[in-house]
Parts: structure tokens; sequence; C-alpha cells
């Protein structure tokens, strides 16, 4: 897989002010160390993934979610292998974002102006480098191997790294890569298929639950004070963010992995309730940290209705079992 390179000047910003001023940020950066744990001691390695296997049946609602769609033509074997592989795409993707919030997080303890958000954002750099361990080597050693990133994503990793300005970096990676993940981490015991990926999963989720809580902290104190035209170029930020994060879940390279034809396998992915569903239940964190940030403005509420991404009630996707 080529990388991706991103040049982008950015201001080295150091304090002599040591005094303690956001208690907020000071107790999560206790509770980072508090949360540390370790990747190769924490997770029982020698659990078998038995990657392919037939998978205990999924949920009524996702039987028939499958059987209603032209894809239950092949019979339920490709179901089986399309919940292994999205699982095997959404650990890559988990991947390639983990690495991409581990340069972000380090640009920003350059540029972030107070000594607290330095410390906290230090221990998420130590965090975000134990995903990528864990990750890769959960995919090297227990699948067949890792999907490349997709393009959609490493686009959004290219914007946020790209701009200059240390609060779209914040947002883009702090809000929109990082809370929509955090979801995903959460819904694992319901769309994951072994135990070693879902104990890993609860474990990351637990980082990154402070890791979006700085970045609701830190944009909220710059987005109250913005001009109208500033705030415009955020919202236009957010949303190009979630068409870009939504439009990985169409899942090309899974369709072309399985040998189903692309596009019966994009309209499956774009239209089937059970794949909005889980669509708008990874999304559901991100709608509500921007609430909490300060930038679900109506435009940006507005944009996120057309693209289908609202209107999750809460325990839904419980009860659907999700794609997996």
């Amino acid at each position: 897989m080529d990388g991706l390179t991103v040049t982008a000047p950015v201001t080295a910003r150091l304090t002599w002010d040591y005094d303690p001023r956001l208690p907020r940020l000071a107790d999560l950066y206790e509770r980072g160390k508090r949360g540390q744990w370790d990747a190769g001691a924490d997770l029982d390695w020698n659990v078998p993934v038995e990657f392919g296997a037939p998978l205990p049946a999924d949920s009524g609602f996702a039987r028939a979610a499958f059987g209603s769609s032209s894809l239950s033509r092949y019979g339920p074997e490709l179901w089986d292998a399309f919940r292994w592989e999205f699982q095997v795409w959404m650990v890559s993707q988990f991947l390639h974002g983990e690495q991409g919030a581990l340069v972000a997080a380090a640009r920003l303890v350059e540029v972030a102006s107070g000594v607290e958000a330095k410390c906290c954002l230090a221990g998420q750099v130590a965090d975000e480098a134990r995903h990528v361990e864990v990750f890769s080597r959960y995919l090297r050693e227990k699948t067949p191997g890792a999907y490349p990133v997709s393009p959609a994503l490493a686009a959004l990793l290219a914007d946020a790294l790209d701009d200059p300005r240390w609060d779209v970096t914040a947002l883009g990676m702090q809000i929109m890569v990082e809370a929509l993940a955090m979801a995903a981490f959460r819904l694992a015991d319901k769309t994951f298929h072994d135990d070693l990926i879902r104990s890993a999963c609860r474990l990351v989720a637990r980082d990154e639950a402070r890791h979006v809580s700085y970045g609701v902290i830190a944009l909220r104190e710059v987005y109250g004070g913005l001009t109208s035209a500033e705030l415009a170029e955020r919202e236009e930020f957010a949303l190009e963010a979630a068409r870009l994060m939504s439009r990985r879940f169409l899942l090309e390279d899974v369709w072309e992995r399985l040998g189903v034809p692309v596009g019966e396998g994009v309209r499956f992915a774009r239209e089937n309730e059970l794949m909005i569903r889980y669509r708008q239940a990874v999304f559901a964190k991100v709608v509500s940290s921007l609430a909490q940030a300060g930038l679900l403005t109506p435009r940006v509420r507005a944009g996120f209705g057309d693209l289908g991404l609202l209107g999750y009630a809460g325990g839904r996707l419980a009860g659907s079992g999700g794609p997996g």
C-alpha cells in the first residue's frame, strides 16, 4: 500500500505558564495515566480466530434485510462471507485511522497553547501507538490480510493534516474520525465475531472516549468566538468530512473481494435498511460530539440529514444485530 505524505506549515508553541487553568483537561490527563494498558499482556493473543467459519444465526432483522435484497440469490454462504469481510474491512480502516490520529495528536502537541492540553495530547500519542500495534497485529496474525485505506478516509486524513489551523486538524481527527470509530468500537460486541477483537475494541473505546472529550473541550473554547465566515469554513469542513466518511461505507473493495458485482453491492450498502441503520448508529456519536463542541448548527444538521445520517434511536441497532 502506498503511503500518504502531507506537508503543512505549523507553528510550535511553548508556554512558561504552568499554573492549572482547565481542570477538565487536568482530569482527562489523570484518567489517561490510570487507563494505560499493555497490548501484549492485557489481551489473550492465543484466542483462536477461525476466519471464514460458519457464524451463528444473525438477528431476524439482519436475515430479513439480506433475504429481501438481490444479494440473497447468492445464498446464505455469501452473507457469512460478507460478515467476516466487513469485520476485516472495519478493523483495517480502524488501523489506518489510528495511524492518522497518532500523527495528528503529535502535531497538536506541538501547536497546543497550554501545558494541560499538551499533556493530554501526549498521552493520546501513546494511546494511538498502542492502537496501531493492536490492530496491525490482529490483521497480520488472525486474518488473511488487511484492506488498503479507503480513498475517502485517505482524503479526510490529508485534509485534516494539511490544514495549518490546529482546530481544523482537531475537528477532523478528534471529532469526525475518533467519534465515529468510538461508536463502532462500542458496537463491536454486536457486529464482530471473535472474542479477541471484541476485547481489543472495548479497551480501545475506553481510550477514545478521552480523546473525543479533549476535542469537545478544546473546540468549544474556540467555536464560541469565531466570526460568521470562520464558522462557515468549519461547517463546510464537517460536512465534507461526513460525506467522505459516509462514502466509504459503500464498501467497493469488499464487494470486489467477495466477487459480487460492485454496482450491486454498492446499491445494497447505500439502500438497504440494515446498512442505513448502521451508518446512523456510528454517526450518532459524531452528531452528539459536534453538538457539544458547538458546531451542530442548523446548516450542519441539515447536511447530515441530507446524507441520511440522522434518525438513529438509541438501542435500535442492538436489536437488529447490525451488518456483522
